[in-house]
């Protein structure tokens, strides 16, 4: 029996997909560099799994949100920060609103990429990070970060460490990029996980209750920790009001988990030669007990993102950081406390060269008349163009450059105006 092959898009090619968890937590996380002329830096986190748009960034001044999240705990009564008087932020990015009022923060609203449909995490995936219309005869098999630095002469890599993963494909192409990956470990293997699922499909009861743990685990970060400290909490349901694991956790334990080390990792290179960084992080697939593993998942944002603020000092001035989902999730929650996969969702920029302080939306509304085949947020932009003018306003890239090669078939409409 020959060793399994334990690439995430291998599983599914062989037939032994692992589902919703697999995509929204890949074994290991990478994170790539690259060292380019000027002093703008660019970071782009890539959020596996669908991240809720909705509930993170909660358009209560909607008068339909509240009806369709009934389900779920949102507004003021459940800790959300109002950032203008239409939007509010989920708890669990609480951290990050002093970045908001020094106007470091802004959120992107209603966007997704020209993914339709079928929802497929994979394919969801792959097309953001390839950043082309479609996935099917075009033969792009680089991605649009990539295509970017192929644009900037006396491109170099920087020092580059590389264990035991493949570059992600928002990277790969012609232009030389570096790669590191911290060290990580499983709490389930996938075989185990496949094998669990097998013995519980036939019962319902059982079944439910080894999905809402393998999610509530998110393996690729800190499913040890959480198992060791807070395993009888969450059985016994006892994280409510947006406490969750990690925000007990000792500062030196925290600063060892996978997302802050890759940011320290990242903050050192670009305060240096670097200057592109890109990783993931995975747990934002919430189809069952949202209020449980979303707020697991935004404090790993909001920790990576405040560790590169802090470690990166004054180059975090000329930094923008830039966070991406393949898509989002249904308007309307589901009947196991979570949401489906869906369409519309958000994106969040964060850095000292944005002009931050806004949430940008051209906000189609939550109407059954105005939901995507009556399900979905409405995607009102394309979220490669705030991408492109993020591009063109830290390294002045021509605007049909953009639209033509490093993201065909884009129209990038009117200036949002994100950078300071």
């Amino acid at each position: 029996m020959t060793k399994p092959d334990l690439n995430r898009r291998a599983f599914m090619g062989r037939g032994l997909a692992l589902g919703c968890s697999l995509a929204a937590s890949p074994l290991l996380t990478p994170v790539s560099f690259a060292a380019m002329p000027g002093q703008n830096r660019l970071v782009v986190i890539i959020l596996r799994g669908a991240m809720d748009g909705l509930d993170v960034v909660q358009p209560y001044g909607d008068p339909a949100y509240a009806a369709l999240r009934a389900s779920l705990p949102g507004g003021e009564a459940a800790g959300a920060h109002d950032l203008d008087g239409f939007f509010a932020l989920h708890p669990g990015l609480g951290d990050l609103m002093p970045l908001w009022r020094a106007g470091e923060l802004s959120f992107v609203h209603a966007v997704s990429t020209p993914y339709r449909d079928k929802r497929s995490h994979f394919d969801g995936q792959d097309m953001l990070e390839a950043g082309t219309p479609n996935l099917t005869g075009q033969g792009v098999r680089d991605g649009w970060l990539n295509r970017m630095l192929q644009q900037v002469p006396g491109l170099e890599a920087d020092t580059a460490f590389a264990l035991g993963h493949d570059e992600l494909l928002l990277t790969r192409g012609r232009a030389p990029v570096a790669s590191w990956t911290p060290e990580a470990s499983l709490a389930l293997s996938p075989q185990a996980e496949t094998l669990a699922r097998r013995m519980m499909a036939d019962d319902p009861l059982f079944r439910d209750a080894l999905e809402e743990a393998l999610m509530l685990s998110v393996p690729d970060e800190d499913a040890a920790m959480m198992a060791e400290e807070d395993e009888g909490a969450m059985m016994a349901g006892g994280m409510s009001g947006g406490t969750t694991p990690m925000a007990t956790a000792p500062d030196e334990q925290r600063a060892r988990q996978p997302h802050n080390r890759i940011a320290q990792f990242a903050a050192e290179k670009l305060k240096t030669d670097a200057r592109i960084a890109a990783f993931s992080l995975g747990g934002w697939d919430t189809h069952l007990r949202q209020d449980l593993a979303l707020p697991n998942a935004l404090l790993r944002l909001s920790e990576a993102i405040l560790t590169l603020r802090a470690e990166m000092g004054g180059a975090w001035g000329k930094t923008v950081v830039v966070a991406m989902t393949e898509f989002g999730r249904t308007a309307r929650a589901n009947g196991s406390r979570g949401t489906d996969h869906g369409t519309g969702g958000a994106m969040l920029l964060a850095g000292g060269a944005l002009r931050g302080g806004q949430v940008v939306s051209d906000w189609p509304g939550l109407g059954s008349a105005e939901l995507y085949q009556g399900r979905d947020l409405m995607p009102t932009r394309d979220v490669r163009a705030h991408a492109g003018w993020v591009m063109r306003g830290l390294y002045g890239f021509d605007r049909a450059l953009i639209e033509g090669a490093i993201f065909p078939g884009l129209d990038m409409g009117d200036d949002p105006r994100l950078l300071a």
